[in-house]
């Protein structure tokens, strides 16, 4: 099994590999840009050429790019909306550049509109952004904790807008597991994780299932409240974490850690207890 963690690309953009070795991943997640930015720092080949050495060299395979914190693919606001597919088109674009064959998403979120409106200006951005950038980069969209007016905390959101769109190899799911947590999927037993994954099944097909976040939980299911826990010290605990892992549609697939990282080692930690699980 793959664990990893979401890396800082401070200084270069190669050094994620070091980084990512030096607390135990053999798989990493990173921005490929300032995340709290709209602005571009054009990608060296130099620096593209040393980072895919460099994730030879540390065995770190899939790198998982993850989009920004500002796009919103389903805002009513129109200038945002056309930036935010912009940047969309955009880190396609340097996902492939990079060699990462996954680019994470949030789904957004709808404002003043109506939930239906939200959904249809995600579609219609998602299929904007793969016409203009045209590869073989996979868009995941990351399921939410659905609060306020955000989109994708319910797979049957998710599944709407997968089946609109047009190049449909080019989708699929990243499953955060403190964000369905609160918003009502229950991960906390064998039986429970059984269940959801089954309704995932039912609704979106696990063949579209290609990340794990694997977050605890600091708040309870079904409060919509976002706030992740280092893995088995929250709501979902160990035993819902090593059902998890155990479970035949998890065993081969990326995990990647977004847990509080406050202290040197948390990161290390958080990967180790995963690892400990899977025994």
């Amino acid at each position: 099994m793959k664990f990893g963690a979401h890396i800082s690309i401070a200084g270069k953009i190669y050094q994620v590999a070091e980084r990512a070795k030096k607390i135990g991943c053999n798989t990493a997640q990173i921005f490929s840009r300032n995340p709290r930015g709209w602005q571009l720092k054009e990608l060296s080949s130099q620096e593209v050429k040393r980072l895919e050495e460099e994730l030879r060299r540390f065995d770190i395979h899939p790198l998982i790019i993850h989009m920004p914190y500002l796009p919103n693919l389903a805002s009513s606001q129109i200038g945002l909306y056309l930036k935010s597919v912009n940047a969309l088109e955009e880190d396609l674009k340097r996902s492939q550049v990079l060699g990462a064959p996954y680019l994470v998403t949030h789904i957004g979120s709808f404002g003043g509109s109506s939930r239906e409106e939200g959904l249809e200006r995600v579609i219609e951005g998602v299929n904007t952004a793969f016409k203009r950038a045209k590869n073989e980069v996979m868009l995941l969209l990351e399921n939410t904790a659905g609060g306020g007016r955000e989109l994708g905390s319910r797979f049957e959101e998710i599944r709407e807008i997968i089946e609109s769109i047009k190049e449909k190899e080019r989708i699929g799911v990243c499953l955060d597991t403190c964000h369905g947590f609160v918003s009502g999927y229950d991960f906390r037993t064998k039986k429970a994780v059984s269940e959801t994954l089954r309704l995932f099944d039912d609704l979106i097909g696990l063949e579209r299932l290609k990340v794990i976040h694997a977050n605890d939980s600091k708040s309870p299911l079904g409060s919509h409240i976002d706030r992740h826990w280092h893995i088995g010290e929250g709501y979902i605990g160990e035993e819902g974490f090593r059902a998890l892992l155990h479970h035949p549609a998890i065993r081969n697939l990326p995990v990647i850690i977004e847990t509080p990282f406050k202290e040197p080692g948390d990161d290390l930690k958080n990967l180790s207890t995963l690892r400990r699980l899977t025994k």
